[in-house]
């Protein structure tokens, strides 16, 4: 590299050092770009990030102590400008949503990082977004969608862990009819025929996760 193009400087988040491995492979293997950190969860994410202030961030989502979505939020907060690319092994719209509502500038999957990673860290890094395409999709077939509001995607966790009405009622402190009201509106919002199918459609499009 000139020094009139430096590297592009990048950190990697990621709790599966396996995973950290293979992006550092493939860094390595370019010429436009440099590896300035590695991190394990969003707490350790947003420590690295104020130390080396990276020109890239490769964030994974569900991590420990800290997920990647808080993870942006917070490295967002501090550095609005800050490039973050999402990768992660679920296509839910929901969650690609949650992600570039917090700020990243790309969503990547993972089964898609050897074909189409770097070509992503270069577009995002020119001021480009990058939203892998199905997932992209998705998100248009949903855009028009009711959004579950807190207290329904609770209702529906506790559901999605077996709860039955009265159980769930008594963990939230609320009627049981109330949870039956949620639930309905849950089943109307997701097109789902019942309970069962609205905790297989809600955790396949990332609106809650267990």
């Amino acid at each position: 590299m000139s020094a009139t193009n430096p590297p592009i400087r990048i950190l990697i988040v990621d709790d599966h050092p396996l995973l950290r491995e293979g992006l550092s492979s493939l860094i390595a293997g370019q010429p436009d770009m440099t590896l300035v950190a590695e991190a394990e969860n969003g707490e350790q994410a947003l420590r690295a990030f104020r130390e080396h202030q990276p020109d890239i961030t490769l964030m994974d989502v569900q991590m420990p102590t800290m997920n990647g979505i808080d993870a942006i939020t917070a490295i967002r907060t501090g550095f609005p400008t800050a490039r973050i690319i999402v990768l992660t092994t679920y296509k839910g719209d929901m969650q690609a949503l949650r992600a570039i509502k917090a700020g990243a500038s790309g969503y990547l999957l993972k089964s898609m990082l050897r074909k189409e990673l770097v070509e992503t860290i270069r577009s995002v890094h020119a001021g480009r977004r990058r939203i892998a395409a199905d997932i992209a999709t998705e998100m248009a077939e949903h855009v028009a969608d009711d959004e579950l509001t807190a207290r329904e995607c609770d209702v529906l966790r506790l559901v999605a862990l077996g709860g039955a009405n009265k159980e769930v009622a008594a963990r939230m402190g609320i009627s049981e009819e109330t949870v039956k009201t949620h639930m309905k509106n849950v089943l109307t919002k997701l097109g789902a025929r019942d309970r069962t199918h609205a905790v297989v459609v809600a955790l396949k499009r990332g609106i809650i996760d267990i």
